[in-house]
């Protein structure tokens, strides 16, 4: 069932207002996916986070403006960020910024950054138990070094 402001998951309820937006509107795009409840609600939290870090004052103000997400709103089904939900999470090594990547399997940009890959495979892992997916970990050379499961 599609969730709005004033009826959502229990656990979306300790959430700052503007995130637990973000997960409403993600929950509902899930479930208009066809994902089963039990997986939409931690995915759309977790992506709801991830992106009230990473934007601009300005793209939450952006976002603060537009309307509460609604149960009536529709969703296009997009098939390419319904493959990304269900890709596979990487952590590469970036030696141009000499970095370690957090990012679905097919996507264009990374969605973390770190400094250690330590700290890459603890995230990785995160999405990727959210996703109920597998965390593919690539040594600094390329070369892949071990897949885990979390399905």
């Amino acid at each position: 069932m599609p969730w709005n402001m004033q009826d959502y998951p229990a656990s979306m309820k300790n959430l700052e207002d503007l995130t637990r937006k973000k997960a409403i509107e993600i929950g509902n795009a899930l479930l208009a996916d066809d994902y089963p409840e039990d997986r939409a609600i931690p995915i759309a939290i977790s992506q709801a986070k991830e992106w009230i870090s990473n934007v601009t004052q300005q793209e939450r103000q952006s976002f603060a403006d537009e309307k509460n997400p609604r149960k009536t709103d529709s969703h296009d089904h997009d098939p390419e960020k319904a493959r990304l939900l269900n890709a596979a999470v990487l952590v590469k090594f970036d030696p141009d910024e000499k970095e370690w990547l957090v990012l679905s399997e097919g996507a264009q940009r990374a969605s973390d950054r770190l400094a250690t890959k330590e700290e890459a495979i603890a995230r990785g892992s995160d999405i990727a138990e959210n996703k109920q997916s597998c965390l593919k970990i690539y040594k600094m050379d390329g070369t892949l070094q071990e897949t885990k499961e979390f399905k």
